[in-house]
């Protein structure tokens, strides 16, 4: 059992940080609310659509940057408009043409959270948003979050590290090793 003892409820208008150190089981909590992993036990409700926003890419390497966004946004059932606003509002724009596999690191992030932005989703799952970004992006993201949760989204954040974003509620989580035996703490077993 990796978590026992949790209780969830993204509120509109609400955000919470899950922080806690690699390993300790945050990336792990958003695909359970996600639904790309199993819960054996207890349950998991979801009423409203979500957005996950990860390490995978899950954008066509081989298309141009605007193509492959254009194919999710297909996908969502979104209009060009939608994609145009966060491509702009994430500095997407001047990468429109270029193939998504010739995009750094952060330019990608950027691109992944430009989706799950532009998908409509009124629930947001941010596992570790700011890897990756610089402090120009870092701030376009806490903009984008501040924005989303005044309209009435909700947002569930995984990060090792806080966020410029102010979360309304932080959810510390962990995992000890010392001399080869685990020590748990904050809900995890």
């Amino acid at each position: 059992m990796v978590f026992s003892g949790i209780s969830l409820t993204a509120l509109a208008g609400s955000s919470l940080l899950i922080r806690g150190p690699n390993g300790a089981g945050k990336s792990s909590l958003l695909r359970l609310l996600a639904g790309l992993l199993p819960c054996r036990y207890g349950r998991i409700e979801r009423n409203a659509p979500l957005a996950l926003a990860d390490e995978h890419l899950a954008l066509d390497g081989t298309a141009r940057l605007r193509e492959a966004l254009a194919f999710w946004a297909h996908i969502d059932g979104i209009g060009e408009q939608a994609l145009a606003h966060a491509m702009t509002r994430f500095a997407l724009e001047p990468l429109a043409d270029i193939p998504v596999r010739m995009l750094s690191t952060g330019q990608r992030k950027r691109a992944i959270l430009a989706r799950t932005m532009a998908s409509g989703a009124r629930l947001w799952l941010l596992d570790e948003p700011g890897n990756g970004l610089d402090s120009a992006s870092l701030a376009i993201l806490a903009s984008a979050m501040d924005d989303h949760i005044a309209s009435g989204g909700a947002i569930i954040a995984a990060s090792h590290f806080d966020l410029t974003h102010r979360s309304h509620s932080i959810i510390d989580i962990g995992v000890t090793v010392t001399a080869g035996l685990a020590a748990t703490g904050g809900g995890m077993a």
